[in-house]
């Protein structure tokens, strides 16, 4: 699936189902949403925020759901 900036999109967490928009798509090694993130070009994630908490979480896009 691609996913970019600006899209709305859903995500599993702890069992419940979170509706939130994609902030950006990381590339390289970075920190991020408290976490360090092991990204590349070959194989991006993307930090994403939940509209219910305001909370920051990064997944791989195989985790990320488009939001219908």
């Amino acid at each position: 699936m691609s996913v970019k900036k600006g899209d709305k999109v859903t995500w599993s967490s702890h069992g419940q189902e979170v509706h939130g928009t994609v902030e950006k798509k990381i590339t390289s090694r970075t920190s991020e949403a408290g976490r360090t993130v092991n990204a590349s070009e070959d194989e991006p994630q993307y930090k994403v925020k939940s509209d219910k908490t305001g909370g920051t979480a990064v997944h791989k896009p195989g985790a990320l759901k488009h939001d219908n």
